[in-house]
């Protein structure tokens, strides 16, 4: 079986299909085409593929409707491809949740390294997912579901993201930089005000009592640490400030 990333690539265009296919071809990827949104969706369940790039306007099913029902379904990374390449229209596209935005045209050359630096960047969701459980907490990396106490928690697009990062690196502080950039995009990646508002939402969602961290760390200056060993007496506000931590 063939160890090289495999590349569907969706988009109503023949000659982009073919441009894409040829240019990825030839650094090695293996690749898969659809003519459209449904086609994708079909072809996605059929070969899971290691990344999927979208076009975003198709005339069954956008690219943002696509990537929707495949995150859906599994955590698949995706680049979307756009004719519309303006700051705004890459901003909302990776903040509905894309991994990355390449305008058209675009030089085989950079999509490939594209393709390339989404797939290594994403490598340790797909190589750790699973369940993270603590307390009564239960984190499915495959599902993308969280449950506490026996209930499902709702948690907005945002709200997954940022938690489905910290629960990959468990254990581990991860950069301020590095969720925000991984989140919402690079341009975000020094607005840590708006990176305290959403880890302050986690939180709650995840139970913990106001004032307090919860499982979330805070390591001032540095980042955040979901701690799944700690027993319930030491994640307080005396451990967290042990450590050189604040909760904000």
């Amino acid at each position: 079986m063939s160890t090289q990333p495999l590349v569907l690539v969706a988009d109503d265009e023949p000659r982009i299909t073919k441009l894409v296919s040829l240019a990825l071809s030839e650094e090695g990827f293996r690749v898969v085409t659809a003519s459209g949104g449904e086609d994708a969706l079909a072809r996605a369940e059929e070969v899971r593929p290691d990344i999927v790039l979208l076009d975003i306007v198709m005339p069954d099913l956008d690219g943002i409707e696509v990537m929707r029902r495949l995150r859906a379904r599994r955590n698949v990374p995706v680049i979307l491809l756009s004719a519309r390449g303006s700051v705004a229209d890459k901003a909302k596209g990776l903040d509905l949740g894309a991994d990355d935005y390449l305008a058209k045209p675009f030089h085989p050359d950079e999509l490939a390294a594209r393709v390339r630096a989404v797939i290594r960047r994403t490598s340790g969701v797909a190589l750790e997912a699973g369940i993270v459980r603590f307390d009564d907490v239960e984190i499915d990396l495959e599902r993308r579901t969280v449950t506490r106490a026996g209930e499902l928690v709702s948690l907005s697009r945002t709200e997954w993201l940022l938690l489905q990062h910290l629960a990959v690196n468990a254990g581990k502080v991860v950069l301020h930089t590095e969720l925000l950039t991984k989140v919402w995009g690079p341009e975000y990646h020094d607005d840590l005000q708006y990176l305290r508002v959403w880890v302050s939402r986690v939180r709650r969602k995840l139970g913990a009592k106001p004032g307090e961290p919860g499982r979330i760390r805070t390591f001032q200056g540095i980042g955040y640490l979901l701690d799944v060993e700690a027993g319930a007496e030491a994640i307080g506000a005396d451990a967290a400030g042990a450590l050189g931590a604040s909760h904000t």
